[in-house]
């Protein structure tokens, strides 16, 4: 599901931030991360600067424990500016969606965390901040009153969130990711 979720915070942030140039890499193989010399999948530091950047903030959304990833990456240069969000023992018995909420991997508290490190983005994009955090609690008391998931959440709507300007919630293009764009990798 962060997979899923960091999709579609790319999505949002496409859709109402145009010129922010974003980079999803998915991490399939974990042992990527490391240096080459310690693990036989591991990356050369070149090889991990060209994906992750020497000086870009990059927001990790990881299914496990986040210190597993800062272990993997603690000699990597931009170490510094990795932020991983994953499993941190909270929650109970309650829906997919509201349980990446209670674990902050949610694709409007990942929107929320680019705003946020992203220097010179937080005046700019304030309203679009505004409008996830609002999301968030209307997702966590849709919730509670019925039991279930939002329904553009549960229906796959993807990256449904209030339109520039409006309060309404609608269904976005699908973004332009992929091999053929040159911004997505897989490893």
């Amino acid at each position: 599901m962060p997979t899923l979720e960091a999709l579609a915070a790319v999505s949002i942030l496409r859709e109402h931030l145009p010129s922010l140039r974003i980079r999803f890499v998915n991490v399939v193989d974990l042992m990527r991360l490391q240096d080459e010399k310690e693990h036989p999948h591991g990356l050369s530091d070149r090889d991990f600067d060209t994906l992750f950047t020497t000086d870009r903030p990059v927001i990790f959304a990881y299914h496990g424990y986040p210190w597993l990833i800062h272990r993997l990456t603690y000699r990597r240069t931009n170490h510094h500016n990795l932020h991983v969000r994953g499993y941190k023992e909270e929650g109970t018995t309650t829906t997919p969606f509201d349980m990446v909420m209670m674990n902050e991997i949610d694709r409007y508290h990942l929107v929320m965390d680019v705003i946020d490190r992203v220097p010179g983005l937080g005046s700019r994009a304030a309203l679009l901040r505004q409008q996830m955090g609002d999301t968030r609690r209307r997702a966590r008391e849709w919730t509670r009153e019925h039991g279930d998931d939002l329904p553009e959440v549960r229906s796959g709507a993807g990256a449904s969130c209030p339109r520039r300007g409006t309060g309404t919630p609608r269904r976005p293009p699908p973004p332009p990711w992929g091999p053929s764009t040159g911004e997505a990798a897989q490893m």
